[in-house]
């Protein structure tokens, strides 16, 4: 189990940009997959990126694909969601979580940072 804390959340004017970081406790989080997930009002919970323990693989969800950027530094336990081109469609609640064993079932989840992009 990892306890996770999302921070680099705000108010940011459309094409601008954000970094979201998510800082995990634990000595196995090398050993997880990390996500980033996000759910704005009245909407399901949406995936936008997912990237392996080593940092080798990434995957995102077409909405935020060639615009956002998800990495890692397992030596600071830290996963990064760098926001660029942002839209009002990106306003949300913007989560992060961890998958044990790199599987794809995440069961740690953090407390989440808003996201508001101003038109």
């Amino acid at each position: 189990q990892v306890q996770l804390v999302e921070s680099g959340g705000g108010l940011v004017q459309a094409g601008g940009s954000l970094r979201l970081s998510c800082a995990a406790s634990g000595r196995t989080f090398s050993t997880y997959r990390m996500g980033w997930f996000r759910q704005a009002p009245g909407k399901e919970r949406e995936f936008v990126a997912s990237i392996n323990w080593s940092g080798g693989r990434t995957y995102y969800g077409d909405s935020v694909k060639g615009r956002f950027t998800i990495s890692r530094d397992n030596a600071k336990n830290t996963v990064y969601l760098q926001m660029n081109s942002l839209t009002p469609e990106d306003t949300a609640v913007y989560y992060c979580a961890a998958a044990p064993g790199g599987g794809n079932k995440y069961v740690d989840w953090g407390q989440g940072t808003q996201v508001t992009v101003s038109s």
